[in-house]
């Protein structure tokens, strides 16, 4: 599913060169659980934001399903965000005026919104256990509440790879333990391979795949 081979990614903070990944490789199988573990500053969001081509490596090479991401020109990376990646953030990233459906809805308002993917955001806000909520906006739903509108989103494309950065950082234990649940849940049916960044081990179960990175490279894998 993912290759990742010998990537480096540096960056500058003020004069001084960082170097967030020093040659990292490893592989993800299709329909992985997966966690990125290691302290502050270790290179996981690094490492994330390149699986999502939300940014490019200074060198080394990515394929995610046989595609080499260096090689996708911007309109292809575009439509690979678009159509094949899930992105859950810490922050939630919901719209303050819409309501729950439209906030799961709102990637699909450029196209424009089709009862049948209006009727497939209200099932997915059902399943997570919002079918109370879904009229509500974000200031009228609690952290955990605003999460799993924001799960709903992202798996409402039915994406090839879901990428989740501290999904729960701002969630009490057992709203985390929900968000977790509904997550493994809906990646199973959907057979999408999930890649979760997290400083909390607690939620890992043994059969996952967990890559730990220190100083740039990963140490178990």
């Amino acid at each position: 599913m993912i290759e990742i081979r010998d990537v480096r990614q540096d960056y500058l903070a003020g004069e001084t060169v960082v170097h967030a990944l020093r040659g990292v490789s490893c592989d993800i199988p299709a329909g992985a659980f997966t966690f990125i573990v290691g302290p502050s500053g270790s290179g996981k969001s690094s490492l994330l934001y390149l699986l999502g081509a939300l940014d490019e490596p200074a060198s080394g090479e990515i394929s995610v399903n046989g595609r080499a991401l260096s090689a996708l020109s911007a309109r292809q990376r575009n439509a690979f965000r678009r159509d094949d990646v899930g992105f859950i953030f810490q922050n939630f990233n919901l719209l303050n005026n819409l309501n729950a459906v439209d906030n799961v809805l709102v990637p699909f308002l450029p196209g424009g919104i089709s009862a049948q993917r209006r009727e497939e955001a209200v099932r997915l806000l059902k399943r997570v256990g919002l079918g109370d909520r879904l009229e509500h906006r974000p200031n009228q739903l609690s952290g955990g509440e605003q999460q799993r509108v924001a799960i709903a989103r992202a798996l409402l494309k039915r994406p090839l790879l879901v990428l989740a950065d501290e999904p729960t950082g701002e969630l009490d234990s057992d709203s985390g333990a929900e968000i977790y649940r509904h997550l493994r849940e809906l990646c199973s049916e959907q057979q999408s391979t999930i890649v979760i960044v997290t400083h909390d081990r607690s939620f890992i179960d043994p059969a996952d795949l967990v890559l730990t990175i220190r100083d740039g490279q990963i140490h178990n894998a």
